[in-house]
């Protein structure tokens, strides 16, 4: 049997040490803090992101050189022995480092299969959790790649953003709107569904925007997954940026709105941390539509 290795980025939640437990591999995005280059989960803890973030520094987000991309695949595909490799990374909405990955395959005569997934954090690392099984069972990179592409707008996440303070310096939405917002004690909820990352709803506490999270996910998958709604083929996941607190508190909300299902909770990514700030939440859905 062919061997396929599943490849993916720090976007995804998955630290180092967890992909070597999965068995997959896991490309660290590198951040622009005060002009210094950073590799998250290397030299850039969740902890230190977070101090420098609260103490204004200037933080962008980047892509993985091509270089480093390039150097991965040739290790994978010479001396550990795979086949083909299906690279997921984050949606291509959100970054270039999908449309990169894709350009870069060209060269390696469809071993190397690049996903536009159109996922990240806890819904892109359950692309991963998918993909491994599919591998495992014995299907193809193309077979996998077809799979995730079909499947992936069965996801959607929801994150109540707490500050709009990082909303503000990331310019999605105006001084003067941040400053109502916060006068009036509004929590904006988002929406990540695809590739787009859109205001959903405005609610004026933060028990309001966990109820629309959990209403919305409700009416998702009623309307469009009725019977994986019904039958519980589906995994929840709950991301929170920094502290974990308020999401294992939210996580009791959930499982009583949702019983019998499983929730993981997990850090959100820190690419889409740094855009909305420490306090969030997020509570995200996907369908279980994978058959092996």
């Amino acid at each position: 049997m062919a061997r396929v290795a599943i490849v993916t980025d720090s976007n995804s939640g998955i630290t180092q040490q967890q992909a070597k437990d999965i068995g997959v591999y896991v490309l660290p995005m590198p951040f622009l803090i005060n002009g210094e280059e950073y590799f998250e989960d290397i030299n850039l803890t969740q902890q230190q992101f977070y101090e420098k973030l609260v103490s204004d520094a200037e933080v962008s987000t980047s892509q993985p050189s091509a270089g480093d991309v390039l150097a991965l695949w040739d290790r994978i595909l010479g001396e550990d022995g795979y086949d083909s490799i299906v690279h997921i990374p984050m949606s291509s909405g959100l970054s270039g480092s999908c449309e990169t990955a894709m350009l870069l395959s060209d060269d390696y005569d469809g071993k190397v299969q690049v996903v536009n997934n159109q996922r990240i954090s806890v819904t892109q690392r359950q692309s991963v959790l998918e993909a491994k099984k599919l591998a495992d069972s014995g299907k193809s990179a193309c077979e996998i790649k077809e799979f995730l592409e079909k499947t992936k707008m069965d996801s959607l996440i929801f994150i109540m953003v707490n500050d709009l303070k990082y909303l503000k310096k990331g310019g999605r939405v105006t001084p003067a709107g941040a400053a109502l917002a916060t006068i009036l004690g509004i929590k904006p909820v988002l929406k990540i569904y695809g590739e787009k990352l859109d205001a959903f709803a405005k609610a004026r506490s933060m028990k309001q925007s966990k109820r629309i999270m959990m209403e919305s996910i409700k009416d998702y998958l009623s309307k469009q997954f009725k019977d994986e709604f019904e039958n519980g083929r589906y995994h929840l996941q709950i991301a929170y940026s920094y502290d974990r607190g308020p999401a294992e508190e939210f996580k009791k909300e959930v499982e009583e709105a949702f019983p019998g299902i499983d929730i993981y909770v997990d850090n959100l990514s820190l690419s889409v941390s740094c855009h909305i700030g420490p306090g969030s939440l997020a509570l995200a859905v996907t369908v279980d539509s994978i058959a092996v």
